[in-house]
């Protein structure tokens, strides 16, 4: 399933990582390989979980910077219907962040609106960066002390990864719609009912 093998090492590990971070809504089996590599005493576990942490961050950097600028190619129509949204992310900007870099959740669904927010860069590094942290070292200790269980169950009836992959971009193909639609609701009846200070144009912390 891996371009290279896992004993090429943390070079092997990074490039994986932050590519497969790199792309938006589809998620590349970096965590795969990142506990395959846990597995034993081959690689120093902090090291792995932090080149991981940091890979990931700086991919997701670069998406939410892509997302920043991009209000300049959207439409004035759509970016008043996402305004009130944008109000509503930004207040809780830093906690979704980090909760979707501490969880195995498609991140981007959270990443790109907070670009399109202009949320604080700064904000928005340190909370993915912790969260990645997090999320990495769960994945490192658990792998390291339960071993290759948590991996087998998914490998040992794979022949053909072509399946896999096919299935991932569909997946990446149904974040992107998603992602879409969110451009396209009307968020000033769907928030105006449970939050309306976002309807506020003067609230735009």
């Amino acid at each position: 399933m891996f371009p290279f093998a896992p004993e090429v090492g943390y070079l092997s590990l990074s490039l994986v990582n932050f590519f497969g971070s790199l792309v938006p809504f589809i998620p590349l089996p970096g965590f795969l390989l990142l506990a395959t590599m846990s597995v034993g005493d081959q690689f120093n576990l902090h090291i792995l979980a932090l080149l991981s942490a940091i890979t990931a961050t700086v991919a997701k950097q670069i998406i939410f910077y892509v997302s920043y600028g991009g209000r300049k190619i959207i439409n004035e129509k759509t970016r008043k219907r996402m305004r009130p949204f944008e109000r509503l992310i930004k207040r809780y900007g830093a906690g979704a962040a980090f909760f979707a870099a501490a969880t195995p959740i498609p991140d981007d669904l959270v990443y790109v609106p907070l670009g399109l927010a202009k949320y604080n860069p700064r904000r928005f590094f340190i909370a993915t960066l912790t969260g990645k942290i997090v999320l990495s070292y769960s994945i490192v200790f658990i792998s390291h002390h339960l071993g290759l269980s948590l991996v087998e169950p998914f490998l040992e009836n794979i022949d053909d990864a072509t399946p896999v992959y096919i299935g991932i971009i569909i997946f990446g193909v149904m974040m992107t719609s998603v992602i879409v639609l969110l451009l396209r609701l009307d968020w000033a009846k769907i928030l105006g009912k449970f939050a309306p200070w976002t309807l506020d144009e003067n609230n735009e912390d």
